[in-house]
């Protein structure tokens, strides 16, 4: 995809919304039905993939990790709008790799320790390019990407999440 393209997409999307911001909040959703063992189906929207225990929590390894779809989403956002916004200031990417690490010490989800922190400790997200750009145009590229990624944006900021019994 090209400039041109991404702005034949894009620009009446982005009048719709400066018109009418209320037709630019959009839910989106994800549904999962427990499975067998301590397994849990996920509708993915493309497919349906099974999650179950880490290995470090006494999984088999033969399901998808819910913590690593965390940093799978993490790394695909960041991936896709690194595109997006490379293509949208004519910036000229060869390839790019995106790489995503976090830490978790599983002594606090199996409650080993109380003290032990749930969740992920460290997140740390690494951008590997090809690319002849210059290193201020490679730092607008980035903090452009930062700015626009929803996942990386989500993690970092505080936010609310409501839980509810049905």
């Amino acid at each position: 995809m090209d400039l041109i393209e991404l702005k034949r997409i894009q620009e009446p999307l982005k009048e719709k919304y400066r018109t009418n911001p209320d037709t630019a909040l959009i839910t989106l959703r994800a549904n999962s039905h427990c499975g067998e063992g301590v397994t849990c189906k996920i509708e993915t929207g493309k497919m349906m993939a099974e999650a179950g225990l880490h290995p470090a929590t006494g999984g088999d390894g033969l399901s998808v990790c819910s913590g690593d779809m965390l940093l799978e989403a993490l790394a695909a956002c960041a991936g896709v709008t690194l595109k997006a916004v490379a293509t949208s200031i004519n910036f000229s990417l060869q390839d790019a790799h995106i790489q995503v690490e976090g830490d978790l010490d599983f002594r606090g989800t199996l409650s080993v320790d109380r003290n032990a922190p749930v969740g992920f400790k460290d997140i740390r997200l690494r951008f590997q390019l090809d690319t002849d750009e210059t290193q201020e145009k490679i730092e607008t590229l980035i903090k452009l990407t930062e700015r626009y990624c929803v996942v990386y944006q989500t993690l970092i900021k505080a936010n609310t999440v409501s839980v509810s019994i049905n």
